[in-house]
């Protein structure tokens, strides 16, 4: 098993040529000028390829040719998403522009509200990049991009055009296709056209997550479903070049967040060192309450989101208590306190204390078979390929974040980005006017 606790250096994408820059963690990035104004938007679409589960490491397990062809023609990077590495809020500072403390989008957490852990769920507090471009005039289509759905896309509106087909990266790829080239496709039931080509394009593909949690980060069939991906990569730039549009449409490919693989599981000591401590924890899966003498709440995402609740709720000491002993644990590798969650920019929504495993290791039970994972800091950097229309070729951004693509895509339209973004426009990498139309 590969030791993901670090990512280690890409030489080269298959046969591509292309180097993989430096990446950096949750800092602010250097904060640069206000481009001139009056300069018309350099790119008249931008077609986004959301891979969920791309890991950074998977460049090195397939030959992406299609993906390579387009790298040559821009950059290559690696982008650093955010904590926790979990996919709805992953997409969602994607969307956005915005950390998890601003959009509040947050995954396998103890609500207070209602008593009851929840999963994920699709809640935003800020725009989406799909709202910004509506609100401006534009149009966007969106095939299964989810996290964007009601939020500038739905159902049956040809301006910002929402399909679900669900299937496999090539049926979403072909409602994409079909828009591109003028053809209506079926949204929530009906078929519905495109007023003309969107401004924004976004397919969303969960082949490499599926295959990830199914069978682990090195799961055997993983070469032949990143040769799929990349085949389906390959029909979206041939639909841009059949539509007459290829030299005016910027690409961009990223993912959501790593992959790693656990084969071991340490519930029952987890549990019993907060009990040795003298306080009653429960594990909670999604929609369950804990029982009345509960003192402490652990909700599993990768890492634990642990409340204290009951009688504990809010008692320093208890908080202090069962920090230390957590920590002393064989195979925790981190424990985040609420100062150390404010620092990553982490949802409020999690609990005064976020336990990281190590590598390998799951803070719930053994799983019967090797198996994926995600949500901690091992599973935050991802590929980030810009190319096309308005992006500099062999200009690589610098130290490019989740939270810089949706103002990036807005630039290189032409339009404003989403407000309450907190990225920035990567204006190194493209020649981006950042004016609105």
């Amino acid at each position: 098993m590969r030791n993901r606790s670090r990512p280690r250096p890409l030489a080269l994408l298959a046969a591509g040529g292309v180097a993989l820059a430096g990446t950096a963690g949750f800092g602010a990035a250097p904060a640069l000028a206000d481009p001139p104004a009056h300069v018309p938007p350099p790119a008249d679409h931008v077609v986004l390829i959301a891979l969920d589960g791309f890991d950074v490491d998977y460049l090195d397990d397939a030959p992406m040719p299609n993906l390579s062809a387009l790298a040559q023609r821009g950059s290559l990077t690696a982008s650093t998403g955010v904590m926790t590495s979990i996919t709805n809020p992953s997409w969602s500072s994607i969307a956005t522009g915005a950390w998890p403390s601003t959009h509040r989008n947050t995954a396998y957490w103890f609500d207070q509200t209602t008593g009851t852990a929840r999963g994920q769920q699709r809640d935003l507090a800020v725009p989406t990049i799909a709202e910004a471009i509506r609100e401006q005039g534009g149009t966007v289509m969106a095939s299964q991009w989810f996290i964007v759905q009601n939020h500038g896309v739905a159902f049956g509106d040809p301006d910002g055009l929402y399909t679900q087909p669900g299937g496999n990266c090539a049926r979403r790829t072909d409602d994409a296709v079909a828009v591109l080239n003028g053809r209506p496709v079926l949204s929530g039931g009906q078929l519905v056209a495109a007023n003309g080509i969107p401004d924004l394009v976004a397919v969303y593909c969960d082949t490499l997550d599926a295959l990830g949690h199914a069978d682990g980060a090195e799961a055997p069939g993983m070469p032949a479903a990143l040769a799929d991906v990349d085949a389906q990569i390959g029909r979206l730039v041939q639909a841009a070049k059949d539509a007459g549009i290829f030299g005016r449409t910027a690409f961009v490919v990223t993912g959501d967040h790593g992959m790693g693989t656990f084969t071991q599981g340490m519930r029952d000591e987890l549990l019993g060192a907060i009990a040795a401590a003298g306080y009653r924890a429960e594990m909670l899966t999604a929609g369950q309450a804990p029982a009345a003498d509960t003192d402490v709440v652990i909700v599993v995402g990768g890492v634990g989101s642990l409340h204290l609740v009951g009688d504990a709720a809010g008692d320093e000491h208890a908080l202090a208590a069962i920090e230390a002993v957590v920590t002393e644990l064989p195979h925790v590798a981190a424990v985040y306190d609420r100062a150390e969650q404010a620092a990553m920019h982490v949802s409020p929504n999690y609990g005064e204390l976020v336990i990281e495993p190590e590598a390998g290791w799951s803070l719930g039970a053994a799983p019967a078979d090797p198996a994926g994972v995600h949500g901690t800091t091992r599973e935050l950097e991802v590929p980030l390929v810009l190319s096309g229309a308005g992006v500099r070729p062999n200009v690589a951004p610098a130290a490019p974040r989740h939270i810089d693509l949706a103002p990036t895509i807005a630039a290189l339209l032409g339009y404003a980005g989403p407000d309450g973004a907190d990225g920035r426009v990567l204006e190194e990498a493209i020649r981006a006017s950042a004016v609105t139309r």
